[in-house]
């Protein structure tokens, strides 16, 4: 049996030992001494027991713990920090070492640093009057250069305050504009915000070609750095604004304030500033030309920024979002860029070939008669253009020495810069004559040689007078006068067509010509500008005449690279026969086909011109002072609505010269011909050849004699002779009926 252990304690086991009392001195195993713990119940609660009994050492070890387990988190809360700042730097330095690579390999494709320079800007000529005043700006920028302190302080406000407010604050890179472009870009999820300086923006401009890829980012950053180290700001934003692209073509501010508002940058206004200044951001879409709303929406965000920049007061902000910026009405409008074309292609051929750098060119034209030219060509046209089915006009004057004074190539250069003064080949009429007349008089003949006004075949062609009427024998001064077409005939087959076309050539017409009798009628094509050339000698006494515009070409330092003076004159036309054409050709005004062009009291001389069906109508006159050719027509030849050179052309000449000689005093032209008492007649046996050739329906060739085999007559044996009757060489009308025809009636 067991026996009952009051103390519940575990007896252990003995192993082949007596039992012996306790305390003696054999080995035992305590249940303190077990490796296996009691039972949970029994351990329960010797833990209870020994906390009990441990109570009053508890209180300090409880603090000691506490503070320990708060040191354990104030560690950890440093460890984060700390562990966050450690890989920081290591990630930055390990960035800084990628972005370095980075820099390093797309800076070594850049050449040597020692070999950057900023490019020189595309040459510009400027294009001034005789008087110094401005015609054109040319080049491929279309402006020129200008010192930052010559614009309008305007302008280099506008651009920081919108482009680059921190402009004088970075060393050519915004780290802060840039990340804020950044954070921008991400919220937007699209590019809004380019983060760009000014300075990289004209590194990207000189230097770099205008694609987006991280090389050319890259590159932009080192010359960016490069320009800020080796230029002031003010020389960078010069360089800057001198540069940029505006849209439509303009390149600079001063080329953009001149196709914009047709004024120079010196004088744009705060809102105009503004204006410009908004076009940066994307010069093609906010161009004023092609969208102007938005243009104007744009130019108000840039007063807005001028404010907050505190570049202007609230009071200049208002007043300028009141104010519309005046745009030019057209692109490059007005006459006188048909005179800038011309001057560059005779620049070129002077300089020998393309310009190479600034030069200031000094014209022969006269900007008030050049802007007078080219209003009475578009009035004309607007007032009479729809009814006289008309849409094109040219005008070219000069002075008797060949300088053009002014020159419109049409009617509109926005519309159309094809020059038609100096490219259009067209018909000059009877323009023409004036070159054979002078022909038959230095050959002899003179203003009162007789020739009859008679219906004449030469060969297959058969010559009519404009209004199909015959007067009989007639002086040359009256047959130039009344613009005979059969005495001009006759004239050139008795001199022959190779001697006109050889007196052409002499007076400046570069043009091919036929040498045919039809020449006399001015069928062979001609520019305006040769034909008022080679009116010019009988205005100047018979000198050559080379039609010109270049006085002189200046670089930007005042070298003259080209000056026209000290040309020799060459005298073309006898003082004898200069005299004959102005004493004849004056009659055509006061008298004659070109009355509508008539200057009063101020001597004149000209032709008119008119080709067939009226699809060209000419006048071509002078005075003392000027040479003027006018001529209205259409592109493709089509007739007008009888536009004959004695009405629109001979109205728009008198109009323009007629301003262009107010206060200028009276001139009488070269030449003291009197007419010769005796008057040259026709001899019997030529006009009796010329009846029966005309009858026979034979040629008239070599038929006609010079003046020097004529038999001469006096004025009074031909007022007391017999006269012909004022039907002569006229064709008989056939009968109307059989009763006309057996009674002989007319």
């Amino acid at each position: 049996m067991f026996r009952k252990n009051k103390n519940k304690q575990r007896i252990e086991p003995q192993f082949d030992t007596p039992t012996k009392p306790r305390g003696s001195g054999e080995m035992r195993v305590s249940a303190e001494d077990r490796v296996l713990p009691d039972s949970p119940k029994k351990t329960k609660k010797s833990a209870t027991n020994n906390a009990r009994r441990q109570k009053p050492k508890a209180g300090p070890a409880r603090r000691q713990k506490a503070k320990k387990t708060k040191s354990r988190k104030r560690r950890g809360l440093f460890g984060f920090f700390g562990r966050a700042f450690y890989w920081c730097l290591v990630l930055g330095l390990w960035g800084g070492i990628g972005v370095a690579c980075i820099v390093g390999y797309y800076g070594a494709q850049l050449p040597s640093s020692a070999s950057w320079k900023v490019p020189e800007r595309p040459p510009n000529a400027r294009i001034v009057s005789v008087n110094g005043n401005l015609i054109a700006n040319r080049g491929e920028t279309g402006g020129a250069s200008m010192r930052l302190n010559e614009m309008s302080p305007y302008i280099p406000m506008a651009v920081i305050a919108i482009e680059d407010h921190r402009y004088h604050h970075h060393f050519g890179f915004d780290p802060i504009g840039f990340t804020r472009a950044m954070i921008s870009n991400v919220r937007a999820k699209r590019l809004v915000q380019g983060g760009s300086t000014l300075t990289q923006q004209l590194a990207k401009n000189m230097f770099l070609e205008p694609e987006r890829t991280l090389g050319r980012k890259v590159q932009e950053l080192i010359l960016a750095i490069w320009l800020e180290t080796k230029y002031t700001k003010d020389e960078i934003l010069e360089l800057y604004l001198n540069r940029v692209y505006f849209g439509s073509g303009a390149y600079g501010v001063d080329a953009a304030s001149r196709r914009y508002f047709s004024k120079s940058a010196r004088d744009v206004s705060l809102a105009e500033a503004a204006l410009l200044a908004g076009l940066l951001k994307a010069p093609s879409k906010l161009s004023p030309a092609r969208n102007p709303k938005l243009a104007e929406a744009r130019a108000q965000l840039v007063l807005a920024a001028m404010r907050r920049e505190d570049f202007i007061t609230d009071r200049e902000a208002a007043k300028a979002l009141t104010q519309e910026a005046k745009k030019a009405k057209r692109y490059w409008s007005g006459s006188e860029h048909y005179v800038a074309d011309m001057v560059m292609k005779e620049a070129i051929n002077v300089l020998g070939g393309e310009l190479k750098e600034d030069v200031i060119i000094d014209t022969t034209v006269d900007l008030s008669l050049q802007k007078l030219a080219g209003e009475t060509i578009e009035n004309t046209l607007n007032a009479n253009g729809k009814k006289r089915n008309v849409s094109q006009g040219a005008l070219v004057s000069m002075s008797p020495t060949g300088e053009i004074r002014a020159l419109v190539g049409g009617r509109e250069y926005a519309d159309s810069q094809y020059n038609r003064a100096t490219e259009a080949k067209r018909q000059p009429g009877s323009a023409f004559k004036p070159i054979v007349y002078l022909a038959a008089m230095e050959a002899g003949r003179t203003p009162v040689s007789v020739r009859q006004d008679l219906p004449v075949k030469i060969g297959k062609w058969t010559p009519v007078n404009y209004d199909r009427k015959y007067r009989g024998p007639v002086t040359l001064d009256t047959a130039l006068t009344k613009s005979l077409n059969t005495i001009a005939a006759q004239m050139a087959m008795e001199v022959g067509p190779k001697k006109v076309v050889n007196t052409a050539k002499r007076l400046g017409i570069r043009s091919k010509l036929q040498a045919n009798a039809s020449i006399s009628l001015g069928t062979s094509e001609v520019t305006l500008l040769e034909l008022t050339g080679a009116y010019a000698p009988f205005a100047n006494g018979g000198e050559f005449v080379d039609p010109h515009l270049i006085r002189q070409i200046r670089d930007k330092d005042g070298t003259v690279l080209y000056d026209r003076s000290g040309i020799p004159a060459t005298l073309v036309i006898r003082p004898r026969e200069v005299g004959m054409m102005n004493y004849m050709l004056s009659h055509v005004i006061s008298k004659g086909t070109g009355r509508k062009a008539s200057l009063g009291k101020r001597q004149a001389a000209g032709k008119t011109g008119t080709s067939q069906k009226s699809r060209d109508g000419l006048f071509v006159g002078y005075t003392s002072d000027l040479v003027t050719g006018v001529w209205y027509g259409n592109d493709d030849g089509s007739p007008t609505k009888k536009v004959t050179g004695g009405s629109l052309p001979a109205e728009s000449w008198k109009t323009f010269m007629e301003t262009a000689h107010e206060g200028e005093p009276l001139g009488a032209l070269p030449g003291n011909y009197v007419p010769d008492p005796v008057v040259a007649s026709i001899p019997k046996e030529t006009i009796k050849k010329q009846q029966n050739r005309t009858n026979n329906n034979r040629s008239i060739d070599d038929v006609i004699h010079s003046d020097s085999r004529s038999q001469r007559r006096t004025l009074n044996e031909i007022d007391n002779g017999p006269r012909p009757s004022a039907n002569v060489g006229e064709a008989r009308p056939k009968p109307k009926n059989i009763l006309d025809l057996l009674f002989g009636r007319d």
